[in-house]
């Protein structure tokens, strides 16, 4: 009933409260959410990179955490995270940050100038943040001009990894990024009902805590 009043959305296991298309929470709210979670996420996805790769980080939270775990893999990072490039110099990993405009909410680098950028690199793997991911509207985000970037570094890239906590499913933002088809998914855990539901629509990768 208080679905159908558009008051509050059904989840396997209860029911959250519905959230706003257009709502995006600054770095630092972002940062402090799910911490653990993020960790755990961030060091599976490490773990998948190989010695040698060209890889894009997004100007996520979880990304930012993956920062640490890639100290001796000799990778070289593309990002349009003005917050990950100082813990990437420090990482003494060699990194190439994209043009654009700076948003000041979420420190990304967004805009022509920015998928402009991206179009001269190809990419062994890309990792991105999403604002949620449902089984009919795919990967999404608030932001078109965010959307934008993280489709254009899927594009070219070999392989695309969406890393982002069970607090994600069934979250439906504004802006489409892709289908789940277009990526690995890499989350923490969910229902066996909705693991085996993902699993049918793309690679589902679960991090245990």
């Amino acid at each position: 009933e208080l679905e159908s009043e558009h008051k509050l959305k059904r989840i396997h296991g209860g029911a959250t409260i519905l959230g706003r298309k257009l709502h995006e929470l600054s770095v630092i709210d972002k940062t402090s959410k799910n911490l653990q979670e993020k960790k755990e996420i961030a060091k599976f996805a490490a773990s998948i990179i190989q010695e040698g790769d060209c890889i894009f980080l997004d100007a996520g939270t979880t990304t930012f955490q993956m920062i640490p775990y890639l100290k001796d893999k000799k990778v070289v990072v593309v990002t349009n995270g003005l917050t990950h490039v100082e813990a990437l110099i420090e990482q003494g990993i060699p990194t190439y940050l994209t043009g654009g405009y700076v948003k000041g909410k979420t420190g990304a680098l967004v805009g022509p100038q920015t998928i402009q950028s991206l179009q001269n690199y190809r990419f062994d793997k890309c990792f991105l943040g999403v604002n949620g991911f449902d089984m009919k509207f795919g990967y999404t985000t608030p932001d078109p001009e965010e959307a934008a970037v993280k489709h254009q570094a899927s594009e070219i890239s070999q392989k695309t990894y969406v890393i982002a906590d069970h607090t994600k499913y069934a979250e439906v933002s504004f802006s489409n990024i892709s289908a789940m088809n277009q990526a690995t998914l890499i989350t923490t855990t969910l229902t066996d009902d909705v693991l085996n539901e993902l699993k049918q629509k793309t690679t589902v990768k679960v991090v245990s805590l």
